[in-house]
Protein backbone atom coordinates (compact mmCIF):
# COMPACT_ATOMS: atom_id res chain seq x y z
CA UNK A 1 0.00 0.00 0.00
CA UNK A 2 2.47 2.45 0.58
CA UNK A 3 4.99 1.42 -1.69
CA UNK A 4 1.60 2.04 -4.12
CA UNK A 5 0.99 5.50 -2.70
CA UNK A 6 4.95 6.31 -3.16
CA UNK A 7 4.47 5.25 -6.51
CA UNK A 8 1.55 8.02 -7.44
CA UNK A 9 3.12 10.67 -5.18
CA UNK A 10 6.04 10.71 -7.72
CA UNK A 11 4.10 10.39 -10.84
CA UNK A 12 2.87 13.68 -9.48
CA UNK A 13 5.59 15.10 -8.51
CA UNK A 14 7.29 14.01 -12.01
CA UNK A 15 4.11 15.66 -13.94
CA UNK A 16 3.92 18.93 -12.13
CA UNK A 17 8.29 19.41 -12.76
CA UNK A 18 7.18 18.86 -16.38
CA UNK A 19 4.27 21.44 -16.21
CA UNK A 20 6.99 23.81 -14.01
CA UNK A 21 9.43 23.32 -16.85
CA UNK A 22 6.60 23.70 -19.42
CA UNK A 23 5.67 26.97 -18.39
CA UNK A 24 9.28 28.51 -18.21
CA UNK A 25 9.88 27.35 -22.05
CA UNK A 26 6.33 28.36 -23.58
CA UNK A 27 5.81 31.25 -20.91
CA UNK A 28 5.23 33.57 -24.15
CA UNK A 29 1.54 31.87 -24.01
CA UNK A 30 0.63 32.40 -20.85
CA UNK A 31 -0.77 35.56 -19.51
CA UNK A 32 1.68 37.65 -17.88
CA UNK A 33 0.53 36.80 -14.50
CA UNK A 34 0.61 33.40 -14.37
CA UNK A 35 3.81 33.41 -17.06
CA UNK A 36 5.51 35.48 -13.97
CA UNK A 37 4.31 33.27 -11.14
CA UNK A 38 3.33 29.08 -12.28
CA UNK A 39 6.17 28.18 -11.92
CA UNK A 40 6.44 29.51 -8.43
CA UNK A 41 3.00 27.63 -7.62
CA UNK A 42 3.85 24.80 -9.48
CA UNK A 43 7.39 24.75 -7.06
CA UNK A 44 5.11 24.16 -3.83
CA UNK A 45 2.89 21.60 -5.09
CA UNK A 46 6.19 19.62 -6.09
CA UNK A 47 7.42 19.89 -2.66
CA UNK A 48 4.15 18.09 -1.50
CA UNK A 49 3.91 15.77 -3.79
CA UNK A 50 7.53 14.67 -3.09
CA UNK A 51 6.65 15.17 0.66
CA UNK A 52 4.01 12.05 -0.15
CA UNK A 53 6.96 10.25 -1.45
CA UNK A 54 9.21 10.74 1.54
CA UNK A 55 7.17 10.91 4.01
CA UNK A 56 4.08 8.97 2.79
CA UNK A 57 2.38 8.38 6.02
CA UNK A 58 2.29 12.00 7.12
CA UNK A 59 -1.20 13.67 7.33
CA UNK A 60 -2.05 15.84 4.44
CA UNK A 61 -2.13 18.83 6.90
CA UNK A 62 1.10 18.38 8.47
CA UNK A 63 2.32 17.70 4.64
CA UNK A 64 1.21 21.21 3.63
CA UNK A 65 2.09 22.35 6.78
CA UNK A 66 6.09 20.72 5.72
CA UNK A 67 5.26 22.06 2.12
CA UNK A 68 4.87 25.83 3.71
CA UNK A 69 7.87 26.16 5.45
CA UNK A 70 10.29 24.16 3.00
CA UNK A 71 9.15 26.88 0.90
CA UNK A 72 9.84 29.45 3.07
CA UNK A 73 12.84 28.41 4.00
CA UNK A 74 13.90 28.44 0.07
CA UNK A 75 12.83 32.10 -0.22
CA UNK A 76 14.81 32.98 2.90
CA UNK A 77 17.82 31.06 1.91
CA UNK A 78 17.71 33.63 -1.21
CA UNK A 79 19.54 36.29 1.67
CA UNK A 80 22.45 33.97 2.18
CA UNK A 81 25.18 35.08 -0.11
CA UNK A 82 27.41 31.95 0.68
CA UNK A 83 30.04 31.44 -2.48
CA UNK A 84 28.89 27.96 -2.87
CA UNK A 85 25.32 29.02 -3.29
CA UNK A 86 25.87 32.15 -5.14
CA UNK A 87 27.54 29.71 -7.72
CA UNK A 88 24.91 27.00 -7.80
CA UNK A 89 22.50 29.95 -8.47
CA UNK A 90 24.26 30.59 -11.45
CA UNK A 91 23.32 27.27 -12.98
CA UNK A 92 20.37 26.09 -14.19
CA UNK A 93 19.43 23.11 -12.13
CA UNK A 94 20.40 25.90 -8.87
CA UNK A 95 18.20 28.45 -10.17
CA UNK A 96 15.31 26.44 -10.18
CA UNK A 97 15.80 24.64 -6.66
CA UNK A 98 16.94 28.30 -5.62
CA UNK A 99 15.93 31.19 -7.35
CA UNK A 100 18.03 33.93 -7.63
CA UNK A 101 15.96 37.01 -5.33
CA UNK A 102 13.82 37.41 -2.70
CA UNK A 103 10.11 38.41 -3.76
CA UNK A 104 7.25 38.50 -1.57
CA UNK A 105 5.12 37.54 -4.11
CA UNK A 106 6.48 33.92 -4.14
CA UNK A 107 5.51 33.39 -0.60
CA UNK A 108 1.73 34.03 -1.86
CA UNK A 109 2.25 31.30 -5.10
CA UNK A 110 3.69 29.02 -2.50
CA UNK A 111 0.57 28.99 -0.27
CA UNK A 112 -1.46 29.08 -3.05
CA UNK A 113 0.69 25.94 -4.75
CA UNK A 114 0.36 24.33 -1.37
CA UNK A 115 -3.71 24.70 -0.56
CA UNK A 116 -3.85 23.53 -4.50
CA UNK A 117 -2.24 20.29 -3.86
CA UNK A 118 -3.64 19.53 -0.56
CA UNK A 119 -7.30 20.79 -2.08
CA UNK A 120 -6.42 18.11 -4.91
CA UNK A 121 -5.81 15.31 -2.20
CA UNK A 122 -8.64 16.37 -0.33
CA UNK A 123 -11.52 15.80 -3.02
CA UNK A 124 -9.82 12.92 -4.66
CA UNK A 125 -9.64 11.22 -0.99
CA UNK A 126 -13.57 12.46 -0.95
CA UNK A 127 -14.42 11.46 -4.25
CA UNK A 128 -12.70 7.85 -3.66
CA UNK A 129 -14.52 7.35 -0.48
CA UNK A 130 -17.96 8.02 -2.34
CA UNK A 131 -17.44 6.10 -5.03
CA UNK A 132 -17.75 3.08 -3.19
Amino acid sequence: MILRRRFQYALLAALTIALGLASRCFSHFLPGWMAKNAGDVLYAVMVYWLLGVFLPRLSPLRRALGTLLFCLGIELLKFVQAPWLVAARHSTAGRLVFGVGFHASNLVCYALGTAMAWGAEWAFARWKTNTR
